[in-house]
């Protein structure tokens, strides 16, 4: 006897789980930045840059927050002059220039907070500051610039998504609970897994050596969730849930590029070693 479709499941049975409101604001959310994010980067360095450098100042604004307090001090002022700066050079094509004013508003940080966790607001400039020169340097490199910034990207959102599905479906031993709870060795497996098909998968659209690729994107991965922890770590030691509420869905910017911030530093180091005059090229390519 057959069984009737619009009876009520048996007791005991599994349905399949719905996704939340929060859970659907937290993809809406993404999609849009996604998409903007995409939109101004195919447009090129300079247009880019207004998205990057944007991204500086509120990572500022929070960082500040987390450190020292709501408050908008000479050292907050400092450090969002660093990193508009650095992103305004580095869409003109002149990241060193941008380097150098990073590391400038740095020191002036650091002296001006002396007494008041001058290691950590110092620190801050180069958080905020840094992947802004990294990716538009990298960015700025024609005709793989496109490419090598999609590439950072694709590791990093590769990673998170995976990271985050893995870990729920997969479970098992927390990665490191003390500082993030919910992450797990199973979800990092699963997002450094991810990031290397990433690397396959612009491997074959660009041409590029398929194994190293691969592997990059894999490294790049891992330091993302590096970079994931790194953020927990901060927010937990002053004991806050998240770095802002700007992001529906997310939190703050610092929630949203925590994991970019460590990745695009990497893969400028990396291209810097390879070939500095070519660093996209070197970056997707090899030496």
């Amino acid at each position: 006897m057959s069984e009737d479709p619009s009876a009520e499941p048996r007791t005991g049975a599994q349905t399949a789980p719905q996704p939340s409101s929060e859970m659907l604001t937290r993809i809406g959310s993404g999609i849009v930045l996604a998409l903007l994010a995409l939109g101004l980067l195919y447009a090129g360095t300079a247009p880019f840059a207004l998205l990057v450098g944007l991204a500086g100042v509120l990572t500022s604004f929070e960082w500040s927050r987390i450190v020292r307090g709501p408050e908008i001090d000479a050292a907050l002022v400092i450090q969002i002059l660093a990193a508009g700066l650095a992103a305004l050079l580095g869409g003109m094509g002149l990241s060193a220039l941008g380097l150098a004013v990073v590391a400038a508003g740095t020191i002036l940080v650091g002296l001006l907070t002396f007494g008041e966790r001058p290691i950590l607001s110092a620190l801050g400039v180069l958080y905020a500051g840094l992947p802004a020169v990294a990716l538009l340097w990298l960015r700025d490199d024609y005709p793989h610039g496109l490419y090598a910034v999609l590439f950072v990207l694709a590791a990093v959102v590769a990673t998170d998504v995976a990271a985050f599905f893995t870990g729920r479906l997969v479970g098992g031993p927390k990665l490191a609970p003390a500082i993030s709870p919910k992450k797990t060795w199973s979800g990092l497996v699963g997002g450094v897994a991810a990031a290397a098909l990433a690397g396959l998968a612009m491997a074959t659209a660009v041409g590029a050596p398929a194994q190293k690729l691969a592997i990059a994107g894999a490294l790049l991965g891992l330091v993302a969730q590096i970079g994931d922890l790194f953020e927990s770590a901060l927010k937990r030691r002053f004991d806050l849930k998240d770095s802002g509420h700007i992001i529906p869905g997310h939190g703050g910017v610092m929630d949203r590029v925590d994991g970019l911030v460590f990745a695009s530093i990497a893969a400028a180091l990396a291209a810097l070693v390879l070939n500095p005059q070519w660093p996209a090229t070197a970056l997707l390519f090899g030496g």
